[in-house]
This record gives C-alpha cells, structure tokens and sequence, in this order.
C-alpha cells in the first residue's frame, strides 16, 4: 500500500515458550518477555508500569483489565480481544497488533511508534493527547474513535472506516485518508490543511468550509 514511510516490525524470537500472564507476579517488577501467552482469559487485572518485551499474545481475551502506563516492546497480539482496556500513559514500540477486537481501548497520552493496527475492530477507541509516530491503521474500524488534541506523524489510515472520528484540535497535514470511508467527521478546516482526501471526499469537506459545488 503507498505510503512514504517504513514500519519496523517486532524483534521477537522464534523459540518462544508458553507461559502464563500471572507469572508477572513473582518478579519484583511486573515484568514478561521472551514468552508466548494463548489461549487464555486475562480477567480483572489491575497493573500499572507494566513492561512486556518479546511477547506473542494470541487468542487472548483481556476483561476488566487496567494497565496504565504500560511499556509494550517488540510485541504481537493476533486474535485478542482488549476491549475497553486501559494502556493509558502507555508506550507502545514496536507492536503489531492483527484481527484483534479493540473496543473502547483507552490510548489516551500515550506514544506510540511502529504500530501496525491491522484488520482490527477499534470502534470508539480512544486516542486524546496521543504522541503517534509511524504508525499503519490498515482495514481497521475505527468508528467514533477520538484522536483529540494527538501529534500525528507519518500516519497512515489505509481502506479505513473512519466515519464519526474525532479529529479535533489535531492536524491531518500530510495524513492521506483517501482510501477510508465515512459519511461525516469532526474536524475544524485548520485541522484539514494539507490533509490527502479523494476527489469524492473533497466535495464533501467544500461543503463544510460552506462552499457550493456546482
């Protein structure tokens, strides 16, 4: 798909050994890496400064679940289920993230870079104040997301539906949405300054900035 810039994937061993999510507990810091965690329900956890390294999450479900300011490096989640999660605060590096379901997710100021969302259910995800760098949303539903007040650089929403996006206070210069669907957003003209849209698409911002096309 076009786009102008790379995405650095995960650095994870191919050797992974299954373990179990609780196994955080018997460290001195909340700490997992090198490991596989599948198949599993995750339920009621409460963990702030997590860090996660060299993980593959898959066919995980995560309930309830609280992990301010976690640190995600280097990790997979393929098949999970993170609705309404708190990553709050969170830094997330290098970390695919495929037909996963991500419903309420709470992203809010966190800084995300090498990010891959693909085929991922993110309605009304939640990104204000975000720092996100480097970063794909390939075939995502992103309905009623918020990315109020974010820092979007070298973003791309590629066959995305983005309708009801919150893109206040946000600027979308040099963001190609061109490929994504939606019938309304909310954005301010300032916001959509150098933004890439389709032709189709334009019509529709005209009208926002009160102009009639003939």
């Amino acid at each position: 798909m076009p786009r102008n810039f790379q995405i650095t994937s995960p650095k994870i061993p191919t050797d992974l050994e299954k373990a179990n999510f609780q196994d955080i507990f018997y460290e001195e810091e909340p700490y997992l890496s090198n490991c596989m965690i599948a198949d599993t329900v995750i339920d009621n956890e409460v963990v702030e400064r997590l860090i996660v390294s060299k993980v593959i999450f898959k066919n995980v479900t995560f309930i309830n679940s609280s992990f301010k300011k976690i640190d995600l490096t280097d990790v997979i989640f393929e098949n999970c289920d993170l609705s309404n999660s708190i990553l709050k605060e969170g830094i997330i590096h290098r970390v695919f993230l495929k037909n996963c379901k991500l419903l309420g997710v709470d992203f809010s100021e966190a800084n995300l870079g090498n990010v891959s969302f693909e085929n991922c259910m993110a309605t009304l995800c939640n990104f204000p104040e975000a720092r996100i760098k480097q970063v794909l949303f390939d075939n995502t539903i992103l309905q009623g997301a918020n990315y109020f007040d974010c820092l979007l650089n070298k973003v791309a929403f590629h066959e995305c539906d983005i309708n009801d996006v919150d893109f206040s206070e946000t600027s979308l210069k040099g963001i190609d949405i061109s490929t994504c669907k939606f019938k309304r957003l909310q954005v301010t003209p300032e916001s959509l300054n150098g933004c890439e849209v389709s032709s189709e698409q334009a019509i529709g911002f005209a009208s926002l900035l009160g102009l009639k096309v003939k």
